[in-house]
């Protein structure tokens, strides 16, 4: 910097110098001549020469002709005039040359080290080397993803426009011509960065490349490490899957991380959420290249160091057995979905005393793989469409549905602390209610009615009737003069239990937030229809009951109902521990307790005998629980059939277990599947199982879990055909 200012300055000194000169030289010349007058007597002799010599006298006339001027001064003053001329352009040719011969001086003595320093740079190129991202193991170390070797052929953005090479890539790689230039043509990586254009090639194919490096300009093959995924998609939606870097990722790099052009992040799912701890540090590489390019000789080079494992609560055999038990049922003919019961679903398993989650299931799934190297258009737009089912959707946290008789345990928690139902009080369900007597009664779902029932009977049965009647006390006792309670008292106690907001799993801000209707919410929702803005007592009979406006999501449940088995909201999270590259835990998960709802202990333990009455007391689920060896007495249940206008009813099914020592929670839930009973607990049961065999030591090894034939399919036709709740 201070160089560069004293030859500035130098070049303005000298240029000073010499506008001086040249003004002084100026005002120094005179041109005496260039005023002067030519003697001349007449305008009729200008221009005209004598023809007569000294003195002679023109022929026919007395008078003589008159003198022409002498031409000696008018060449002095040419002369002068030039020599003015040549002196300017000598001080402006000097004014040039000092100018650079100034710049050369400041340039060869005054900036001599950092020219040289530049120089020495531009001798050496420091090329990062990306670093292979941490494994992801699930509780018992079983790796569910790792990394693999993969010889890539890149190429850069122009080679689309040159015919041949396209054409020879074309020809060896065994790619169709136009996928091969999309490929190149495709910029999400990066406007600068080299293209994927294969991944995986054979090495006779890398060989014939190199060793014809005329024929491939811009075209470079390298050695990348990209993600194995040794179980397919095994936990798809909980782990996620990377993807190149873009300018988004470029654009919101967090503090602490390091990306780099042609590197591999994380896009979803435990790959996102973790990506800082995965990713590992670049290495470098200092090399001496030539003029084209080409690397001469390494001059230094520092190894990259792999990303920290990440130890996931998820275990590999229960979540195998979600997978496996959810494809069956909804694609059971050749993996045709639609061909068995409902058309998606999503399961999860969680630990109720951390909030672990133990397994995590959205079906249509897809293969983390997929997105290895770089994933075409056309796929990605087939994985969100209407027609696929949306197999990109985490239906277990994204996914939001109406909740059904699953609800019935919360709002029957809200009716025991108010006391709108209590052990003694009956209710006589015929089949269906008209408590607010405006001649369109609300149906029961069984149309022929329970007759007498207590509270524990309303819950055992399901029985639609109680919990109208328990809605409707609710928005009259909100009504009643003087307004006794709030109008939002029953969704108060609802909200208690972590409906209407997010539940923090450790999976981004994918998870939805679900619904519990209020007042408010429908002023808002309908400001625009004054109708249809008005709360009525039928909207409480509905929510009662999980219809209407209510949405919620399956981890919302599973959490909901681990909070019944323990009295705590427990924090769902699949992290365990990170480790770091010599094995060392470097971080571990704390169980958080997100809230603990106020609720009497008694009435706990009428909505927990309830529950467990559901299990023992429905003939149905009994022989369910006994086929997969377990004891209806030790677990907590309740089914739910969705109603959803224009689709087939969606099955639920919640429950925990042990009864008296609970460990897990399973919630599932069916799109468009059919009855609580008849698909939501065969599956819920069956996972529910594997969940306690793996906690006995009983279900270990992934492997054998796959290589067996697997109940599942001998649950394709279990259930009652009719709709059951």
């Amino acid at each position: 910097m201070i160089a560069a200012l004293i030859a500035a300055a130098v070049t303005l000194v000298a240029a000073i110098v010499l506008i001086v000169v040249v003004l002084v030289v100026r005002s120094r010349t005179k041109t005496p001549y260039a005023g002067q007058k030519k003697d001349v007597r007449s305008v009729g002799n200008v221009g005209v020469s004598s023809s007569l010599g000294k003195g002679g006298h023109r022929a026919g006339g007395g008078a003589s002709a008159p003198r022409v001027s002498s031409s000696q001064p008018a060449s002095k003053a040419a002369s002068e005039g030039l020599k003015s001329r040549f002196l300017a352009m000598g001080v402006l040719a000097a004014a040039i040359f000092g100018s650079l011969g100034a710049k050369l001086w400041s340039m060869q003595v005054l900036s001599s080290e950092s020219y040289a320093s530049a120089a020495q740079k531009n001798k050496f190129t420091v090329v990062p080397t990306p670093a292979p991202r941490g494994y992801i193991y699930d509780a018992d170390g079983v790796a569910i993803v790792k990394n693999r070797s993969s010889l890539t052929v890149l190429a850069d953005a122009d080679v689309a426009d040159d015919r041949d090479v396209v054409q020879r890539l074309s020809t060896v790689l065994g790619i169709p011509y136009n996928v091969v230039r999309q490929r190149i043509q495709d910029a999400t990586s990066g406007a600068q960065s080299q293209r994927v254009v294969a991944s995986d090639v054979r090495l006779r194919d890398v060989a014939f490349i190199s060793e014809h490096a005329d024929a491939f300009p811009g075209v470079a093959v390298q050695t990348r490490t990209v993600r194995d995924y040794p179980y397919g998609a095994l936990a798809a939606h909980a782990v996620g899957y990377t993807g190149a870097v873009d300018e988004t990722d470029l654009a919101s790099v967090p503090d602490g991380r390091e990306i780099e052009l042609g590197d591999t992040v994380g896009k979803a799912g435990i790959e996102s959420v973790y990506d800082d701890l995965l990713a590992g540090d670049h290495g470098q590489r200092t090399v001496v290249a030539d003029a084209q390019g080409n690397v001469q000789e390494v001059a230094s080079e520092t190894q990259p160091s792999r990303g920290s494992d990440v130890y996931l609560t998820i275990k590999a055999p229960v979540q195998y057995v979600c997978d496996r038990a959810l494809a069956a049922l909804i694609a059971p003919e050749n993996g045709v979905i639609g061909t068995g019961k409902g058309c998606a679903g999503a399961v999860v398993v969680m630990d109720v005393r951390d909030g672990g989650v133990v397994a995590l299931s959205s079906y249509p799934t897809f293969s983390p793989e997929t997105f290895t190297g770089s994933i075409s258009q056309d796929t990605w737009d087939l994985f969100n469409t209407d027609e696929s089912y949306h197999p990109m959707l985490n239906r277990a946290v994204s996914g939001t549905y109406p909740a059904a008789s699953t609800y019935k345990a919360f709002t029957g928690l809200a009716a025991l602390a108010y006391g709108f139902a209590d052990t003694k009080r009956t209710w006589d369900c015929g089949g269906s209610w008209d408590g607010f007597d405006t001649g369109q009664p609300q149906l029961c779902w069984n149309h022929n009615g329970h007759g007498i029932l207590d509270f524990r009977g309303g819950v055992t049965n399901s029985c639609d009737v109680v919990f109208y009647d328990i809605g409707k006390q609710f928005f009259q006792a909100s009504k009643s003069q003087g307004g006794s309670i709030s109008d939002t008292a029953m969704q108060d106690e609802i909200a208690k239990y972590g409906f209407g907001k997010t539940t923090g799993i450790d999976l981004g801000a994918i998870e939805e937030t679900g619904r519990i209707p209020t007042p408010e919410w429908r002023a808002e929702h309908f400001r625009d229809y004054p109708s249809e803005a008005v709360w009525k007592g039928g909207f409480n009979t509905n929510m009662a009951i999980g219809q209407g406006d209510v949405l919620v999501t399956p981890i919302q449940i599973a959490v909901a109902y681990g909070a019944i088995a323990t009295g705590n909201l427990m924090k769902p999270h699949l992290l365990k521990e990170v480790r770091n590259g010599d094995g060392g835990a470097a971080a571990s998960f704390e169980p958080v307790v997100t809230g603990t709802p106020d609720v009497k202990p008694e009435n706990l333990a009428i909505m927990r005998d309830a529950l467990r009455g559901v299990s023992t007391d429905n003939a149905e689920l009994v022989t369910l629980f006994n086929r997969f060896g377990l004891d209806p007495a030790t677990v907590a249940c309740k089914t739910g059939t969705g109603e959803v206008s224009g689709k087939e009813d969606y099955a639920w099914f919640a429950c925990y277990a042990p009864y008296d020592d609970p460990k897990f929670v399973v919630s599932c839930v069916v799109e468009q599947g059919g009855g609580g009973s008849a698909v939501g607990a065969p599956l819920g049961i069956e996972v529910l199982a594997a969940a306690l065999a793996a906690d006995a030591g009983e279900l270990t090894d992934v492997a054998a879990v796959a290589g067996s034939t697997g109940k599942s399919q001998e649950l394709k036709t279990s259930g009652s055909a009719g709709r059951t709740d």
